[in-house]
């Protein structure tokens, strides 16, 4: 570890040279700069864990040393700081904070705690080399692992985090996978009843887990364009592609054999689910839903069982996914504000429906009907002219003679609610913010942090300034800065209250820097200002 001292007073450096223990604390002597430009040539060419710097110094501050390290130096990115000032001032921590600094201490400086944050910075400093080390180590296992890419691939894949043409082509890679468009299948292996003798047992959980895995890669060995992957502790999913009428047959008489062995040699029955073709590899996420859906039906009339999936089942499961998965999503994606793609969401939906054969209007319409009743059910306040609009809505779609006028009613219907959710949110929004700002006003001595702030109102310490500058058109910072010196006018109106008093009163723990900010801001002095005022 090795630490990088810059003050442009030498007594400063000498002092934490001699008085600080370097070498207990696990660092090699530090080095020193007595400016930021010096600190900049000694950062360029020599490896530096920690830096401690001074705010105030002549040329190039503390605080502009550290915001040039983090613009041209994107190594130094990790960089543990500590600032040193003469200053307790909370926009000097702020700024130095923003920048990246994990410390900020004053002057004098004292030993204790400042040799509590060094031992701080070693703890987090070798924890990070740890991780990268283990991150190296771990890299090169898996790329040596054949299985472990392949296990990793499988899962991806079922589970759609394979999400573009790039991605697919680094897999390619990798596993050698076939070039082009793929004639996929999926064949599911699923445990029927969960770990029988001791579900709570991790022994036996583990034993099941493998005892499936390496079932089925041995009774599946041979063939190629099979990618095996665990999707679960007791589900596995195969990946099949490209194969042939006659690779396929001998496969599926597997299936049988794989069951038998892991009826005898662990007592579990186990169920396969074997899924349509497709010729797109975006659909295999589909194809697993819509053969797990088939399987968790099929197992309430037996267990052990192969099933294929067929075109009424197909219909079936877009149902139930129409009704479990698509309605809700729209309803969530309106109530997070994204209307647009709340429409191309249900757009999407609509289009799965009239894929289903045959093609129902009666059913088109009840889908609609079903969306419109869910999304006036959610609505938090329905004044009279809300109601009026579902009213309206509802007739609407009852009176359609054909899906587009449908999907027509439905889009509009979206639209109307996008536009009621957002006013409702935004007057939320007004009342929190509101209830924020009279927050500071009334706390204005005890130096509140945004994080502190956002804590006290459950919001996340982002998104309350976000919300925060949106709403009043200024940071937290500059309300409050704005705050202060108004409550600071308005208390220098009474001459029994001293300066220094008035500097506590509105969160300045010196009456120096509440005087220096105070003539910043209004162009006079406390006093000057007293004086006019009185």
């Amino acid at each position: 570890m090795r630490a990088l001292i810059v003050d442009d007073e030498p007594m400063q450096i000498q002092g934490l040279l001699r008085h600080i223990g370097w070498k207990a604390l696990g660092y090699e002597e530090p080095l020193t700069a007595l400016s930021g430009e010096e600190a900049l040539t000694i950062l360029g060419e020599t490896p530096v864990d920690v830096l401690i710097a001074d705010v105030s110094m002549p040329g190039m501050t503390g605080i502009e040393l550290l915001a040039r390290c983090r613009a041209d130096y994107p190594l130094l990115q990790s960089l543990q700081t500590v600032m040193i000032s003469g200053y307790d001032e909370f926009e000097f921590v702020q700024e130095a904070i923003h920048l990246g600094a994990k410390a900020y201490v004053l002057k004098p400086i004292k030993t204790e705690e400042l040799e509590m944050k060094l031992a701080a910075f070693r703890e987090v400093v070798e924890k990070k080399k740890q991780i990268e080390q283990e991150t190296t180590v771990l890299r090169e296992k898996v790329t040596e692992s054949y299985e472990v890419l392949q296990e990793r691939f499988v899962k991806d894949m079922v589970e759609g985090w394979i999400h573009s043409d790039e991605l697919l082509e680094s897999w390619r890679r990798l596993l050698d996978l076939p070039n082009g468009e793929w004639q996929a299948t999926l064949f599911l292996f699923g445990y029927d009843r969960r770990f029988l003798d001791n579900p709570h047992d991790a022994k036996d959980r583990i034993l099941l887990s493998e005892g499936l895995l390496n079932c089925v890669k041995t009774g599946l060995s041979g063939f190629t364009g099979t990618y095996i992957g665990k999707t679960g502790a007791d589900e596995l999913a195969v990946i099949v592609l490209n194969a042939t009428p006659l690779v396929r047959a001998r496969l599926e008489k597997q299936l049988a054999f794989i069951q038998d062995i892991l009826r005898e040699q662990y007592k579990a029955s186990v169920s396969v689910g074997i899924s349509r073709e497709c010729l797109f590899w975006t659909e295999i996420p589909l194809l697993y839903k819509e053969v797990r859906h088939m399987m968790t039906g099929a197992r309430l009339a037996g267990y052990g069982q192969i099933l294929y999936f067929d075109r009424n089942l197909m219909n079936e499961y877009h149902d139930f996914r129409l009704r479990e998965e698509y309605i809700p999503e729209i309803v969530k994606l309106l109530d997070r504000g994204e209307s647009d793609k709340a429409s191309a969401y249900f757009n999407h939906a609509f289009e799965v429906l009239l894929a289903r054969e045959p093609v129902s209007f009666s059913y088109v319409q009840a889908f609609g009907m079903g969306l419109l009743s869910e999304l006036a059910r959610k609505l938090k306040r329905i004044h009279e002219k809300d109601t009026e609009l579902n009213i309206l809505m509802w007739q609407r779609l009852i009176d359609c003679t054909g899906v587009d006028e449908v999907r027509k009613v439905v889009l509009e219907y979206l639209a109307q609610y996008a536009k009621l959710n957002q006013r409702e949110q935004v007057a939320q929004q007004h009342n929190l913010i509101q209830r924020v700002a009279r927050q500071l006003e009334e706390h204005l001595h005890e130096n509140m942090t945004v994080k502190q702030l956002a804590e006290q109102f459950h919001l996340n310490h982002s998104y309350l300034s976000v919300l925060f500058k949106k709403e009043m058109g200024r940071t937290i910072s500059d309300f409050v800065q704005e705050a202060r010196m108004n409550k600071a006018k308005e208390l220098l109106r009474d001459p029994n209250i001293k300066v220094y008093e008035v500097a506590e009163q509105v969160g300045f723990q010196t009456a120096a820097y509440f005087a220096f900010l105070f003539k910043k801001t209004t162009g006079t002095t406390p006093q000057e200002f007293r004086d006019y005022h009185y």
